[in-house]
């Protein structure tokens, strides 16, 4: 099935459904409070899963499976993520007599480029990879198109892997900026608190920690022994390139996670997304024979 966010993440949503129902039916449950979890704003990973958690009704699980495109395998682990803003200030005047302004646009411009080098210096994690950098928008503040903006601003995308802090990679962007330019240029981390379609807020920064669970974590390896009851061939686990809500779960909740879900994440917000719908089918089975198979750890 082709569609908007049939793989990212629509599809594992009727296998999780059912397959709790087929599991509560046949006694597969017993023992278990299970919840199935959909949220929206995807667009601040893990708000609603913190919300959840820690706002009201007070809920904290033993495990959490995400239903993410993981390709049918188990998946254990993510690059985590910060988010940052940097903005410069020149001088408006009218492009006619640009001579009398700065143009913050300029200002910024070898700053994007020592973006562009930097990739190579970043961490690296012989499981999660390589760090990685990018400036993904950019706005300015301009009387019009006739005049030389007088504010710059970029965002800037820094993906982490695992054994890279948070301070060290804000302070290894901030270090691009010239230390004669600080008056007029400056690094900020974003913050998010806007409303939900409900009009609630819950104001939280955007930081999103890498997480990474052991192989050998009971979580894991019920993981991976569901997929052979299930028929699947022999896989070993493995991890999202993109961003998940076990940022919150894992990464900032500390609560032991796993991903299985029907639909490969290349395919994620391109013209080709899809899931193939024998896979939403047989993902049931897992998501209905896993809390059984845990309990035998």
């Amino acid at each position: 099935m082709y569609a908007r966010g049939a793989c990212d993440e629509k599809g594992s949503t009727p296998g999780m459904i059912y397959g709790l129902a087929i599991a509560r039916d046949h006694g597969l449950l017993d023992g278990w409070s299970i919840w199935y979890f959909g949220n929206m704003e995807e667009w601040c990973d893990g708000i609603a899963p913190n919300t959840f958690v820690e706002v009201d009704p007070m809920i904290k699980p033993d495990f959490v499976v995400i239903g993410e495109p993981t390709d049918m395998l188990v998946y254990r682990g993510q690059k985590g993520r910060l988010e940052m803003e940097i903005v410069a200030r020149g001088r408006s005047a009218h492009a006619a007599s640009n001579h009398l302004g700065e143009n913050a646009i300029y200002s910024l411009v070898p700053i994007i480029e020592a973006i562009e080098q930097l990739e190579p210096e970043l961490g690296y994690h012989e499981f999660l990879g390589n760090g990685k950098i990018t400036v993904t928008d950019m706005h300015v503040k301009t009387a019009s198109i006739n005049a030389v903006p007088d504010e710059a601003v970029i965002t800037v995308d820094r993906r982490m892997t695992l054994g890279e802090t948070r301070e060290d990679v804000f302070n290894q962007v901030k270090n691009l900026i010239p230390e004669d330019c600080n008056d007029k240029i400056f690094i900020r981390e974003l913050f998010y608190d806007e409303p939900s379609y409900t009009g609630y807020v819950y104001p939280v920064e955007k930081y999103f920690p890498a997480w990474l669970m052991p192989d050998a974590h009971p979580l894991c390896v019920a993981g991976q022994q569901t997929r052979k009851a299930m028929g699947l061939a022999d896989a070993d686990t493995g991890k999202w390139d993109f961003s998940t809500n076990g940022i919150y779960w894992a990464g900032k909740a500390g609560i032991p996670s796993i991903g299985f879900g029907p639909g490969d994440e290349v395919t994620a917000h391109t013209v080709n997304d899809s899931v193939a719908l024998e896979d939403v089918v047989k993902a049931t089975e897992f998501y209905a024979l896993l809390p059984g198979i845990i309990l035998e750890q």
